[in-house]
Parts: C-alpha cells; sequence; structure tokens
C-alpha cells in the first residue's frame, strides 16, 4: 500500500462524531493536510526526487522470465531495459571502420529513457549515429555538448523518440535513448574509425565489451599540477587547481551469483590485411575463421554471440619473414589531403641490449578490482620482472590499495637475498581496499640520486613498471602527476585483466616516455612480460623527427615518442601536396638512423583525415596536461577539430531526434538505466564490499603482509595527498528527514487524539 491508498484509507474509515462542530473538521482538514506535506518532504529527504522514477514491483508482479533492479525499498524492484549489440569491423589496410548496432527493448508496460554506458577504444573517431524506427532512420547531428542535450532534453520532454551519444572519457561512452514504448524496440547504429595497432611484428585490434567499476576518489589530490596566474607585474598570483575529473556514470553492475549474463554481442570482422596473411587469432574468445584469399579473412565468433563481460581481441601476422617494415597510405577530403605512415625501425631488432644497469621501481595494485584472476596475473607478471633482474640492477615494490607499502624504502641492490624477499613478499598480496593510484605513483617518481654527482649512480636507466587495471575514474590526476614529477624516469604501463582501463594505461605511458603492455589471462604472462622486459632492456630509438617535403605539413603526434624494442611509430598528417618524401629520423645507442617514403607510393586509404583529427585532439589534451597551452585554448582547438570533422569528444554529442511525438500527453516516463556485467574474472565482494566485514578484519588482511616477522610500514593515499571530503550530506537529509517524519507522525496523533470522540 502507498502513502496515498493509507491516507486515503484513514480518510474513509473514520467515524465522525455525532456533536463535532465545522470549526474542528476544519481544523482536522488543516492538520491532514499539513500531515501530508510533512510526509512528503521527509521522503523527498530520506530518498531524493529523481525527474524520472522507474515504476516498483514486486517479484509476485512478475509472471515471466525477466531481470530486476532492486530499488531502495525492500521487495521492490523495477524491470530493465534490455540490450544487444552487433559488431561489425571492416579493416583495410592500416585502418578500422567500425559499426556498432546496439537494439534496446523495453519489457515493462510503461514509457521509459534507456540509459546505457559502454566503451569504445581509446584511439576511437566517433563520427557517426542512426536512430532506427521501424521503416525511418534518423541521422543524428554533431553539436556543441550543451546543446546537444538541450535538444535532446526538449524532444524528450516532447514525448519524441530521441537518442543522445555522449562521451565521458575517451574510451567511454553513454547512450541515452527517449521515450521506448511498452514492448518497444529502438536501434542505434554508431560508427567510428580506429587505427590498427601494430608492435612486435603483430597487427591487432581490440573491442572493449564492459565498462568496469571504477573508484572515484572525487578530488584532485596535491600531486595535481597547478596554473598560476599572474594579475599583473607586481609578481603576486592566484593559484588555480586542476579541474577534477567528471564522475563515471554509475551504471548498476550484476552480482554473477545472483544474475545470469546480459547484454549478448555478436561480432563480424572482414580483414583485408594488404599482405599476405600467417597466423589470426583470438586471445580470449573461440572464433571460427574463413578464407577469403592470401590477404584476407572473414572472423565470427564461434558462439555466434558472448556476453558482454571481457574485452575481445584479434591479432594477425604476415607470413614468415614478410612483416612489412613500413606503411605509406593517402586520403583525400575535399580540398585536403591527408597521410598515415607506419614505421617499425629494423635497427631496434639487432641492435645490442642497453649495457647501463637499471634503477627500476615495480608498483602492483592490490585493491579490490584486482580480486580473482587479476590479482593472479599481477603476481605472476611482477615475479617474472623480478627473477629477469641482473646484480648490477637495483629495484624496489610498492604496493597500493587506498593504502600504499613501500617495501624497501628505497631502491636496493638486486641481490639473490633482496629478490627473494621481494618474491615472498609479492606472493602473498591479496586484493582489497579502494584504489588510490596517484600517491604511490608519486613515491615511485622520487628519485633519491637525482642530485647524485656519483657517476656511476647517474648512468643508471631510471624505471617505474605500474601494473594495475586501472579501475579509477580521477585519470587526470595520474597524468598532472606524471607530468609535473616524471624528471629522468621512464613509465611503463602494464594493464591487468579482462576489461583494463587502456586509456589511462595509453596516456600515462605517453606522459611517462614509455610503453604499454597488456595482460588479460594468465596464459598471456610470460610471453607479454618477456615483450616488456626486451622493451626495458633494449636501447630505445630517440630524437625521433619526421620531414615531410612536400610542403606545409601539420603532423601528429605532436611530440613524438621514444621507441622501444618491437615498436612501429605510427604517424598522421595533413599536408599542402601529396608529392616528395617523408623522412623519419633517429638515434639509436647514439647512432643516427633514417628511413624515406616516397608519397607517390601510398596506397588509397579510408578514414585517414578522422584518425588525423582524432589523434589531434588527443595532442591537444596532452598539451594542457602538460601546461603548454591554457584550458580555453585547449577547449577552443578541440571544439574547433570536433565540429570540422564530425566527431564525438567531451565538448561535443552526437543528437538524433524524430519529429513525431510518440509518448501520450500526461503519461510519465521512466528512467531504466541499462545493467553491466562484472567484468570476467573479477570478484564481486572485493569490489563493492563483503557485508559485516570490521576494520578488524582488514587489519589482519594487512598483517599478512609483515616481511620476515617485521612491520613494513603502510601509509594511508588519501591522507598522503590530502583529498578533500566530497561526499553528499546524506547523513545530514536522513537525520532531518527522519525528525520530520516522527514529528508530524506525532503531531497527527495528537490532532487525532483531540479530535476523537469523548
Amino acid at each position: 500500500m502507498n502513502m496515498n491508498q493509507a491516507v486515503a484509507g484513514r480518510q474513509t474509515g473514520r467515524r465522525r462524531h455525532p456533536h463535532s462542530g465545522i470549526g474542528r473538521a476544519a481544523l482536522v482538514a488543516l492538520a491532514e493536510r499539513f500531515l501530508m506535506a510533512v510526509l512528503i518532504l521527509a521522503t523527498f529527504l530520506i530518498f531524493g526526487v529523481g525527474a524520472y522514477a522507474a515504476p516498483r514491483i514486486t517479484v509476485d508482479d512478475v509472471k515471466a522470465g525477466s531481470l530486476l533492479m532492486r530499488t531502495e525499498d525492500p521487495g521492490s524492484y523495477v524491470e530493465a531495459v534490455r540490450t544487444a549489440t552487433d559488431v561489425q569491423l571492416n579493416v583495410s589496410g592500416p585502418t578500422i571502420r567500425a559499426t556498432l548496432t546496439q537494439m534496446f527493448h523495453n519489457p515493462s508496460k510503461s514509457w521509459v529513457e534507456g540509459v546505457y554506458v559502454f566503451p569504445l577504444p581509446d584511439g576511437a573517431a566517433v563520427d557517426t549515429m542512426k536512430m532506427v524506427i521501424g521503416q525511418r532512420v534518423v541521422v543524428a547531428d554533431i553539436k556543441e555538448k550543451q546543446q546537444a542535450k538541450l535538444v535532446y532534453e526538449r524532444a524528450k520532454a516532447e514525448g519524441k523518440k530521441a537518442a543522445l551519444v555522449e562521451q565521458q572519457r575517451p574510451n567511454m561512452f553513454m547512450n541515452s535513448i527517449a521515450n521506448i514504448g511498452p514492448g518497444d524496440t529502438v536501434v542505434i547504429q554508431i560508427e567510428y574509425q580506429e587505427p590498427v595497432r601494430q608492435a612486435d611484428n603483430t597487427f591487432s585490434l581490440r573491442v572493449p565489451l564492459v565498462v568496469a567499476p571504477r573508484f572515484s576518489p572525487n578530488a584532485v589530490g596535491a600531486g595535481s599540477a597547478q596554473t598560476v596566474t599572474f594579475q599583473d607585474k607586481s609578481g603576486w598570483g592566484a593559484v588555480t587547481p586542476a579541474p577534477a575529473s567528471s564522475p563515471v556514470p554509475q551504471a548498476p553492475v550484476l552480482d554473477p551469483r545472483e544474475n545470469a549474463p546480459v547484454n549478448p554481442v555478436q561480432i563480424r570482422i572482414d580483414l583485408d590485411a594488404g599482405f599476405a596473411l600467417g597466423e589470426v587469432k583470438s586471445a580470449f574468445h573461440p572464433i571460427n575463421i574463413t578464407d577469403k584469399g592470401p590477404q584476407a579473412r572473414h572472423i565470427e565468433l564461434a558462439s555466434g554471440s558472448v556476453p558482454a563481460d571481457r574485452d575481445f581481441e584479434l591479432t594477425w601476422q604476415a607470413q614468415p619473414s614478410q612483416t612489412p617494415g613500413v606503411g605509406l597510405f593517402r586520403e583525400r577530403v575535399g580540398s585536403d589531403d591527408y597521410l598515415i605512415a607506419y614505421v617499425t625501425p629494423p635497427g631496434l631488432k639487432t641492435a645490442q641490449a642497453d649495457q647501463r644497469p637499471r634503477d627500476v621501481t615495480f608498483v602492483i595494485d592490490n585493491s579490490g578490482s584486482m580480486g580473482g584472476t587479476s590479482i593472479e596475473q599481477a603476481r605472476a607478471s611482477l615475479g617474472y620482472a623480478l627473477s629477469r633482474l641482473s646484480q648490477a640492477d637495483r629495484f624496489n615494490v610498492i604496493r597500493f590499495d587506498d593504502t600504499f607499502t613501500n617495501l624497501f624504502g628505497g631502491t636496493l641492490p638486486a641481490t639473490a637475498e633482496n629478490i627473494a624477499r621481494a618474491q615472498d613478499y609479492v606472493s602473498r598480496l591479496q586484493a582489497n581496499g579502494g584504489t588510490m593510484m596517484v600517491a604511490p605513483m608519486l613515491e615511485a617518481l622520487k628519485d633519491d640520486h637525482v642530485d647524485d654527482q656519483n657517476t656511476a649512480n647517474l648512468g643508471f636507466l631510471r624505471q617505474v613498471v605500474f601494473i594495475t587495471d586501472g579501475g579509477i575514474d580521477n585519470e587526470q590526476e595520474l597524468f598532472d602527476t606524471i607530468a609535473s614529477h616524471r624528471g629522468r624516469s621512464r613509465v611503463f604501463m602494464v594493464g591487468i585483466g579482462s576489461a583494463p582501463n587502456s586509456y589511462l594505461m595509453t596516456r600515462a605511458a605517453e606522459l611517462g616516455g614509455g610503453a604499454f603492455m597488456q595482460i588479460g589471462s594468465v596464459d598471456q604472462v610470460q610471453e607479454r612480460m618477456k615483450q616488456l622486459v626486451d622493451k626495458l632492456e633494449s636501447p630505445a630509438m630517440t630524437n625521433v623527427d619526421v620531414a615531410i617535403s612536400a610542403g606545409s605539413a601539420d603532423v601528429t603526434p605532436r611530440i613524438l615518442p621514444d621507441l622501444y624494442h618491437g615498436e612501429t611509430l605510427v604517424l598522421a598528417a595533413k599536408v599542402g601536396h601529396l608529392k616528395g618524401n617523408v623522412e623519419v629520423r633517429g638515434l639509436i645507442d647514439g647512432k643516427g638512423w633514417s628511413v624515406t617514403l616516397p608519397v607517390a607510393g601510398a596506397a588509397e586509404g579510408a578514414g585517414i583525415s578522422k584518425l588525423w583529427a582524432r589523434r589531434k585532439i588527443d595532442d591537444t589534451e596532452v598539451a594542457q596536461t602538460l601546461r603548454q597551452i591554457s584550458r580555453e585554448d585547449a577547449d577552443k582547438r578541440i571544439l574547433a577539430l570536433a565540429l570540422d570533422h564530425h566527431l564525438v569528444t567531451r565538448l561535443t554529442s552526437l543528437v538524433a531526434v524524430d519529429k513525431t511525438p510518440v509518448r501520450p500527453r500526461g503519461v510519465r516516463l521512466s528512467r531504466s538505466d541499462v545493467p553491466l556485467n562484472l567484468p570476467a574474472g573479477w570478484d564481486f565482494d572485493k569490489v563493492f564490499g563483503i557485508k559485516g566485514e570490521t576494520a578488524a578484519d582488514r587489519e589482519q588482511r594487512q598483517a599478512l603482509l609483515d616481511l620476515d616477522g617485521r612491520k613494513v610500514q603502510t601509509i594511508d593515499a588519501s591522507r598522503t595527498i590530502s583529498l578533500p571530503q566530497t561526499a553528499t550530506d546524506a547523513e545530514l537529509r536522513l537525520i532531518i528527514g527522519g525528525l520530520l517524519l516522527a514529528g508530524g507522525l506525532g503531531f497527527g496523533f495528537l490532532t487525532r487524539r483531540r479530535g476523537a470522540p469523548a
């Protein structure tokens, strides 16, 4: 029985006193109105009132199999919008054109707004969205983010079908679909362009399928760089903190122990490599491969569809000894010409290992999101890296969750005894707690020998190897920390698990002058870590430069990275004329190396202009992080690029609106967030907490981190970086609401007593 029914029942069930006068009746009516107002206000304060509250049902109301999401009322549920996704990938030489078709079905009897948070590759250039309604197709327009939101909200209020695609992170998007009728289905089609990845003689693509839960400190740490503005020439100015990262949308995550996987996905790939193919394989999903000739394959999932709970990865190689060392492709769009070049310096494959000793700090994430198989992968990865240290190296280990532990307090010689102690320590790490990543990164970047005049100490290669799934939403804080405190260190990121945050890994490695390696299963640990150790031990190609003789050229990335063993340099350029040469130069072990690519030999490519624009946007974000341009200038550049090339960014969105209203006037619209699966291999309790766990339980777990009976100092990461408290006022609202509720009920009881017959 709801609140209105309860009040109505009291009204109809009351006997009026035969001698009660009009004044008393008016008093009682006034008291009941006041009581109702107090109850409504109390309910608002306790539970909050959303713009669109989903209709609530009980288990007894369900007549068929349904996916029910719990509400705050015990025993009350809301039936979720269901979604299915079809992914079609067309690989043509160096580029990938992807089409995601998402079907949203409303199984309920209410009109709903479906909201779905979904991942895409961090390098994806999203440029097209279509909404399919029956036989009609509505093509989306690109608009500034706030304007697109207003257009969508207006259409939603008018009862029109509408769709909005917004970027939450470069690898995370949110799709909102308004006015899905009872039993109705709406199809949304999104298209994006992406470059093929190449490293270690292997070409690859990755389709992220689930947004993993992320830890949110909700603050800007002390490690973040700050902007200084001088008001005049007096020398005094104002300090402006870096902007906090926007929160990640918190879609409901299903407990796999209680719910079957949802959001089925089909994947089909048409692969035209442009060279004779060797092995083609999928690391995490069984596939069927159809041979379409020496250079082409058609790939489908063997099972037809899979749950959206882990990333899909496809790799392909050339036939033995036929891996191309270079690639050059061109595209003309309007009056503009674009190039994309792939260059793998052969010198890195034959260069002798760098003989300088290493000063390496390993950082391992043992927070709750690393529970399950992820912590096994992380321990095995770090164990392998420790086993490859030489006696001339120095090393240290830092582990972190919402605290961090600096094992040795600084780097020590890599003796057999020290390595054994570290191996034992790492083997006992368990996953628990939150993910405070900034403080341990700061600790790892501390360089005890930066002012050391000892020539031997300065001869060490200083490296940081950071092993994590990247499950945070304050990525910008980490980027600011690396940009401000990197010094002479090189930062290498190791992504762990079935759904790592590849955006964080890629950008952190770029800012840290290192490389990024991804490990998705225990089976990959030795192969992938061997590749990473090869990069750590081999000389990098430095001082990389590019010259294009065709006149004016806008080349991206603007800051050309150092290249490590097996890595490929990918360049995109907007050029004045398609003629002349592209020359790439650099130093390997102090010796010059160069290669010249004649533009006349470039093959036709598709989508290169989109890739150039997407990478230019990334360049702008990096320049702003490095404080080379202001936030205002960065926003202007990003907005211009996004509007010119029809791309979704943090400042632009795609919006599609049907012209005909479909929801009857006065009928309520409810919001239904599409639930997500927990990434495969994750432990639900480790991420969302174990019911009934006490502080003593946590201290007992921490005791496992003792080393040879001696307590290792553990530091609270949140206090280390002085994170301000940004929690909601939920407790205060509960208290006030409870007092109002009690007061209202008490007032009603007294009024009833006074109005009752004597």
